[in-house]
């Protein structure tokens, strides 16, 4: 017995503590927090949402519902879209507007098209703009958009009259490029054109990188009028003490960043919490909205979903879709957090939001540390463990007698998820309820009704891109000003269609620009759009082209090309060049620093302006690298065309 008793004595202990429950008190008797923003996804920064535009029907419009439908998935508050600045900027580029000086085409990409899609299933939701890079005309030869302020404000002031003019999209907010600094006399200047143009109820974020501006805002009352919201990137769910004194609205305007796996999805349900708890930011915008890009390149699979097979239609609502839809479908922007939000005693956290009208929603979530790593920043150590939380409701909200209950649950241990699951309602008893959380789990607790988790058939099976592939770009009205599949990652390649050839080469595909744009990323000296399936290693890739430049024209066609995004000026493969004065070469990378012996090729090039370029690559030659995409480029910043694409892989 003597040996037993302490042994019973520490059962009995640990049984009282696992059936204890902290006490958390949701009041607004004594006031309410800051205004909620919204939860967003970003387009762009770059050309994150390429291969979407080329998803067949419904599936495309089955993939747009979950992003932003109301009350059917993520059910998003806000998009972010790049301004196409014809440049690199993460995984390929995005046209202009404004290619030149005396060019404006309000037209070229699908960031409009993707803005209308998302306004038509909710009108209410808020567009934002942003420049990762500029056309080199905006620069007037320098790598830097603010040595001519109102030059760069007039730029980004017309892409906004067109949004309104030639789509009629009001654009709510715009960006200040670039993340890394700041140039306060530019806002200053921008937010003079703004209001010039009529346009002064389009807010301003700044910097839209980091909180540094905050001291700047403080001390400039132009500059405090000029802003209205500062947004930082990545804020580890912290801010700093100058930018809460500002009292403007803090939002996390670029955040997430992470594979969209589980981890991913904990990663999102931690941060859209603790963004508020921590720092008070009242919205947060995921880079990216959704993985539409080859995924290989850079950062791949980093969106709230994703939709990179337009060639089978396949796609994959990932666990972030879930994740986003325990706010986006219970709380609105406008309505307000409650003051009396913060830490679980035993690990996680949670936020209670009102509408002033009655309603609260409540969000908690309990992801462990290994299981909500973002990308960036690195995580500080913190232990969360199972526990049970008595919230008590008091002030407007003492008489509520039911709440909705929706639960997602990550099940690390058995591989098993379960998310945004509708559980029965629970009921409110003298103005207390009593959860029994574990680890790794997000509920949602709620007045609202309308809540739905949405679904569609399956979509079709992920199959690998076509290993025969034709594309004779003979599309008389393109809905989009790219060809399907193909992802320019220096230059922009667009539809082009020639009045003054009456042959066979009336539609082609033309890279356009002649100038080296004002970059974000690191372009190459050469341009270059990749397609196919990254592991490709024999294959034969053909193409007619037109080379407009006379006599020092060039252009390629590549194979097992492997590297795109920021690192395409170290991309290697076999380049096949030819140019206008009737010579031609293989290299082994894009930039041309490494010469190839062409025995070993099957090569067809008869010297001409007009000429049929033909690459035959087979295992028996001995280089790396062994695989990677196919592609088209020119050897610089040049005018040419291209026809009759095809590509036939073993």
């Amino acid at each position: 017995m003597k040996q037993t008793a302490p042994l019973v004595l520490l059962l009995i202990l640990v049984t009282l503590d696992f059936n204890s429950a902290e006490t958390y008190v949701l009041d607004d008797k004594n006031g309410l927090g800051r205004v909620f923003d919204g939860i967003g996804g970003l387009s762009g920064g770059g050309a994150t949402t390429r291969l979407l535009v080329n998803y067949d029907e419904p599936y495309r419009s089955q993939i747009l519902d979950y992003l932003f439908k109301p009350n059917f998935g993520a059910s998003l508050h806000i998009l972010k879209v790049e301004i196409g600045g014809d440049a690199q900027t993460t995984d390929g580029t995005e046209p202009s507007h404004m290619h030149y000086e005396d060019d404006e085409n309000y037209f070229r990409g699908y960031e409009w098209w993707l803005m209308k899609e998302a306004k038509k299933r909710n009108p209410n939701i808020t567009l934002i703009g942003l420049p990762w890079a500029f056309p080199g005309w905006v620069g007037r030869g320098k790598n830097w958009p603010y040595d001519f302020p109102d030059i760069t404000a007039s730029y980004v002031v017309n892409w906004i009259l067109g949004a309104k003019q030639y789509h009629d999209l009001d654009i709510q907010y715009v960006g200040i490029w670039n993340e890394r600094n700041f140039d306060s006399n530019y806002i200053k200047v921008l937010r003079d054109a703004l209001d010039k143009a009529a346009l002064s109820e389009v807010g301003v974020i700044a910097a839209d990188g980091d909180w540094s501006i905050a001291n700047s805002v403080i001390i400039d009352p132009l500059l405090y009028d000029a802003v209205k919201v500062i947004g930082a990137h990545y804020p580890g769910t912290d801010t700093v003490l100058d930018a809460l004194k500002t009292q403007k609205q803090l939002w996390s305007s670029e955040d997430y960043s992470t594979f969209n796996d589980e981890v991913g999805g904990g990663c999102w349900a931690r941060i859209l919490n603790q963004n508020y708890v921590n720092g008070l930011m009242t919205a947060t915008i995921s880079w990216n909205l959704i993985a539409s890009y080859y995924d290989d390149l850079p950062f791949g699979r980093d969106g709230l979903m994703t939709a990179e097979e337009p060639w089978s239609n396949n796609y994959v609502v990932e666990s972030p879709i879930w994740v986003t839809a325990h706010t986006t479908q219970f709380a609105q922007p406008g309505w307000t957090y409650l003051q009396t939000v913060g830490h679980l005693v035993r690990g996680g956290s949670y936020v209670a939001l009102t509408d002033r009208k009655g309603n609260l929603t409540v969000v908690i979530e309990t992801m462990t540390h290994d299981h909500s790593v973002c990308i960036r920043p690195p995580l500080p150590a913190f232990n969360v463990t199972a526990q049970n939380a008595t919230f008590h409701l008091k002030g407007s909200f003492a008489s509520i007698n039911e709440l909705q209950v929706w639960r997602s649950q990550f099940n690390f241990k058995t591989m098993k998820p379960v998310f945004f699951e509708k559980l029965r309602p629970l009921k409110v008893l003298d103005g207390t309820f009593t959860l029994q959380l574990k680890e790794d789990e997000v509920y949602t607790i709620t007045t609202i009704t309308t809540g739905k988790k949405g679904s569609y058939p399956d979509p079709p099976p992920s199959a690998p891109f076509p290993k025969v592939y034709k594309d004779d770009f003979n599309n008389k009205n393109p809905p989009f000003s790219e060809a399907p599949n193909f992802a320019d990652q220096t230059g922009v390649f667009e539809y082009y269609k020639n009045l003054t050839d009456p042959g066979p080469h009336v539609f082609t595909l033309r890279q356009i620009l002649t100038q080296t744009p004002i970059t974000w990323a690191t372009d190459a000296d050469q341009t270059i759009s990749v397609i196919g399936d990254y592991h490709w290693q024999n294959l034969t890739v053909s193409c007619d082209v037109f080379m407009e430049k006379v006599k020092t024209g060039g252009v390629f066609v590549a194979a097992r090309v492997d590297k795109g995004g920021g690192s395409v000026r170290s991309a290697r493969g076999v380049f096949y060049w030819v140019y206008a004065d009737g010579t031609y070469k293989v290299t082994n990378d894009l930039g041309m620093k490494v010469t190839i012996n062409t025995a070993n090729y099957t090569l067809d090039y008869t010297p001409s302006h007009v000429v049929h370029v033909l690459l035959t690559l087979f295992n028996a030659v001995a280089l790396t690298p062994k695989n990677g995409w196919a592609a088209i480029g020119t050897n610089s910043y040049e005018l040419a065309q291209f026809d009759n694409f095809a590509v036939k892989a073993e």
